[in-house]
């Protein structure tokens, strides 16, 4: 698959793409006798991931140091997972900060609309 179906089915851009071949994060991208990157299923599962871990407030060290272990083998799964698990857990505390943001931010619009109605 060529880049540009590889950016429309994960959702990043071909800039971004291209960084994340650069930096090392994706498995091997073959290339065609045109020199072309040709993307694998597997490539484009990465992408995916990796938009969704980058999304989620993970960090470039962090996704790197993920992408390495994934590299060298089957032998990282306990630590590939200690890394997923982590972030995770970080996913939790900021859900659990966003809903009570969200919920101060609910309290403030009524109040709003209580203050509003009593000038009214």
């Amino acid at each position: 698959m060529r880049i540009s179906e590889a950016a429309a089915t994960s959702g990043l851009g071909i800039d971004t793409i291209r960084y994340y071949e650069k930096l090392g994060l994706l498995p091997k991208v073959r290339r065609g006798r045109d020199g072309r990157r040709d993307f694998s299923a597997e490539n484009v599962e990465w992408l995916i991931l990796l938009s969704s871990l980058r999304e989620t407030g993970m960090s470039m060290e962090q996704m790197r140091y993920f992408a390495r272990l994934y590299q060298r083998g089957s032998e990282t799964l306990p630590e590939r997972k200690a890394v997923l698990l982590d972030h995770a857990a970080h996913l939790d505390k900021r859900r659990a900060a966003l809903d009570g943001c969200a919920e101060l931010l609910a309290y403030k619009l009524k109040r709003h609309d209580e203050m509003a109605e009593e000038i009214s």
